[in-house]
């Protein structure tokens, strides 16, 4: 079979997504159409074929909108695929109106609600009919959590056939089980993400500050990219007065959860967090937000520890609540998150899914 991919980035087609192109390629020419980027190369390197398509990820111009829809079009009408898999909004909505408008069978992935559906108001509004026009002819429809799905199915966006996936599994391989760390030189925490408002890092900023004062010998460390820079100077400050320590974008982010004691991720909304199934399954004690994409990840007081979302003091009592454990305690946590990473999110449950309704075809 001829299978085209849309997406709207190379990084997470790559990282997470890597070992169905594996699966895929044994069998079946896979094209692949997303922007630039630098794992495009790795893509390549898999055994796909790669078409560039440039778009901005939340921009709403409607020139811009009109004239990526006229590129999948075109792309799909000389590609000429047996079958489209499309991931995330834009891909999602425009793809999926081009695969229903030219009769392809196509296959769709909500990754995550985003946040302009979590934001409410007229956004909103506008990305669900995109996303009902684009979705009412999916030969199946995947979902990373069961709010995500509850709620689509409820806004009448979804009429056909969908299922709940364990996010987009984890490569258990990959991230290995690790060793706890020793605590002799204190307790180091870690934020892995985009660093914009919603991914939390406000929240973050102030734990690290508040805990910091209480507890020097915690440290606070930051793994990502700007994606709102009005944050750079703001972190800048904060490494300044060493209360974190920001290392930027990283490729080998599994090197860093080996060395940290405990990751926080203080997210607004998520599909199902990947950061969160990486860091538990390499033995990692979590504290996380106790929302729909987050909360499947760990188990309360077993494997990780949940707060409020949007609160700068809930995050600060959860990690005091961390703190008054043990070391003993805090690697225990991470050993039953690796059991639960073991038994519910092997990223080859999702790979069969996928396998299983390309047969279908």
């Amino acid at each position: 079979m001829k299978i085209l991919i849309l997406a709207n980035n190379d990084v997470g087609l790559y990282k997470f997504r890597k070992e169905l192109l594996e699966e895929l390629v044994k069998e079946h020419e896979v094209i692949v159409c997303l922007p630039n980027g630098e794992w495009i190369e790795s893509i390549k390197q898999l055994g796909c074929k790669y078409i560039q398509c440039e778009f901005n990820r939340r921009g709403m111009n409607p020139i811009s909108e009109l004239k990526l829809i006229q590129f999948y079009r075109k792309t799909i009408r000389d590609v000429k695929p047996d079958i489209v898999f499309t991931y995330t909004i834009k891909p999602n909505s425009y793809g999926g109106m081009v695969c229903a408008k030219l009769g392809v069978p196509y296959i769709a992935n909500v990754t995550g609600l985003g946040t302009s559906i979590e934001n409410g108001g007229l956004t909103q509004k506008i990305t669900l009919t995109l996303y009902k026009r684009g979705l009412r002819k999916a030969k199946m429809v995947f979902f990373q959590n069961t709010y995500n799905c509850e709620f689509m199915v409820n806004k009448d966006i979804v009429k056909g056939k969908y299922q709940v996936l364990p996010g987009s599994g984890v490569n258990l391989n990959e991230n290995c089980y690790e060793a706890y760390p020793s605590e002799d030189d204190g307790i180091k925490f870690l934020f892995v993400g985009r660093i914009m408002k919603d991914k939390g890092i406000e929240e973050y900023l102030y734990c690290a500050k508040k805990i910091h004062e209480l507890h020097p010998e915690c440290t606070f460390d930051i793994i990502g990219a700007y994606d709102e820079e009005a944050y750079q100077s703001e972190l800048e400050k904060y490494e300044k007065d060493g209360i974190i320590k920001a290392f930027g974008h990283q490729k080998d982010v599994h090197s860093f959860m080996k060395s940290h004691h405990v990751l926080i991720h203080p997210s607004y909304h998520e599909g199902l967090s990947n950061v969160l199934l990486e860091a538990a399954s390499c033995g990692r004690p979590v504290i996380a937000s106790d929302i729909p994409g987050c909360k499947e990840t760990f188990d309360e007081g077993i494997s990780g520890i949940g707060f409020v979302p949007r609160s700068s003091e809930a995050l600060v009592e959860a990690v005091d609540k961390l703190l008054a454990l043990s070391a003993k305690e805090r690697e225990q946590m991470g050993m039953k998150g690796r059991e639960k990473i073991q038994k519910e999110f092997d990223r080859n449950i999702v790979i069969n899914r996928y396998l299983e309704e390309i047969k279908k075809s």
